[in-house]
């Protein structure tokens, strides 16, 4: 399955540019301005498949890094700082990874 299966290629396009700058990623604006927001949770939990590229049940800090090529091809690596305050933001039980229920969460509060 394809992102674009999901969500739209403007929406994602749009969405990747307008963080394409070092340190301007947030999460909250980017679920927002990339329909992810008013998905069910049964898409969101297909995103987070798409996004665990290790097939793990998580998505940890090295996955994280690439949450925006995980959309499409073209987005940038999220620097080390911007990784960490995503893990931070979504990792509530503290393990150092996002778990299925907790990136439902973390789309939720968005």
């Amino acid at each position: 399955m394809a992102m674009t299966d999901l969500l739209s290629a403007e929406e994602i396009k749009a969405a990747v540019a307008a963080f394409s700058a070092a340190e301007s990623f947030s999460h909250k604006k980017f679920f927002e301005m990339v329909g992810l927001k008013k998905k069910s949770q049964e898409d969101i939990k297909k995103i987070f498949h798409i996004l665990d590229k290790d097939r793990s049940g998580f998505i940890e800090e090295d996955e994280l890094k690439f949450i925006l090529k995980g959309f499409t091809p073209n987005g940038r690596d999220l620097s080390d700082k911007e990784t960490k305050t995503l893990l931070v933001a979504g990792d509530k039980d503290g393990d150092g990874k996002i778990g299925i229920d907790e990136f439902i969460t973390l789309v939720a509060e968005a």
